[in-house]
């Protein structure tokens, strides 16, 4: 039995309730299943991409690292949401302590901006083969993959880390039972005795910033490599340079869909029910990660060649 609840509103918290979809129970019945198998594809997907990446020569390029950085953010998220969100569905282990709690809140809220400014490398990198191809060796080394890193780790851990320290510092003195199925920043510091105003500002502000710059960026990337390829005359040229960019530009539009259909949810929440945000926002969990690497895996025939050898040593092996 947990000692916390919302009627003990004299005792301090120490651990919190995630009561998932609680105008739509029957949600987690049917919601349990498909979880489950999007979370054994993705990591399965993800862990082959990576290994493929990581035994094939051919593919030690700077685009390859990047996609496998895109990887393995999207499976850090991925577990570290849809384990627990199943846990509650099958088990109704509701229960997480205050540490996993903002640990969870700083994991979701940096590795999220850390994927969308992946794809923002992407897009440039994208940009520099069409529109410079002949500068592309010089402009895309390692050298260039490894700043890269360093600053998508940098800009987005150090800017995010405010919004659970934020949110651990409030005073929680009875309401422990949070509207969620994960433990996103307001839905947790609404709980507090305090005023949440600074952490409402705060996270617009970030959210904004961060992945509006890097929208814009990408927009701008394309809009570029459009007009480069409408400048090409060579027949088949510009399927050829379109067909480059069509993996990435099909996970930026689906990433940016699905996120901006959350945000509008969650404006017009007086017309949705309450569950719909928090289904999105499972959902940009997990179905993102799944898609990454079978997108890339199908439409990347470096990949697919990649694949082919690693299954052909395998069974020449057991042979």
């Amino acid at each position: 039995m947990l000692p916390y609840s919302n009627s003990s509103l004299s005792t301090e918290v120490s651990e919190f309730l995630l009561n998932c979809f609680v105008r739509s129970p029957s949600w987690q019945r049917w919601l349990s299943l498909p979880l489950s198998l999007l979370l054994l594809l993705a990591m399965g997907a993800n862990a082959t991409l990576l290994i493929t990446i990581r035994l094939e020569a051919s593919l030690h390029e700077p685009m390859y690292y990047l996609l496998s950085l895109l990887s393995l953010l999207d499976m850090v998220l991925c577990l570290t949401v849809i384990p627990k969100v199943l846990a509650i569905f099958w088990f109704d282990l509701r229960s997480i302590s205050f540490s996993a709690c903002f640990l969870q809140m700083f994991i979701m809220n940096s590795f999220l901006p850390m994927e969308s400014c992946t794809f923002t490398v992407m897009a440039y990198d994208r940009y520099v083969a069409i529109c410079k191809p002949l500068h592309y060796p010089s402009i895309i080394t390692d050298q260039f993959v490894a700043r890269a890193l360093v600053f998508i780790l940098a800009r987005n851990t150090f800017l995010t880390a405010p919004i659970p320290i934020l949110s651990a510092r409030l005073d929680y003195c009875g309401k422990n039972i949070i509207e969620n199925c994960i433990c996103a920043n307001l839905s947790v510091s609404k709980l507090s005795c305090g005023s949440i105003t600074l952490n409402k500002i705060y996270q617009l502000i970030l959210a904004w910033t961060l992945l509006g710059s890097d929208l814009i960026l990408i927009f701008l990337s394309y809009m570029f490599i459009l007009r480069a390829v409408l400048r090409l005359h060579t027949k088949g040229a510009a399927a050829k340079a379109l067909s480059t960019c069509g993996s990435h530009f099909i996970l930026i539009f689906f990433f940016s869909t699905i996120l901006l259909v959350f945000v509008f949810t969650h404006l017009a929440k007086e017309k949705v029910s309450p569950d719909i945000p928090v289904l999105l926002n499972v959902l940009h969990h997990v179905i993102p990660a799944t898609l990454n690497p079978i997108v890339y895996g199908v439409r990347t025939q470096e990949i697919k060649q990649g694949i082919r050898k690693l299954l052909r040593k395998g069974s020449d092996s057991r042979k």
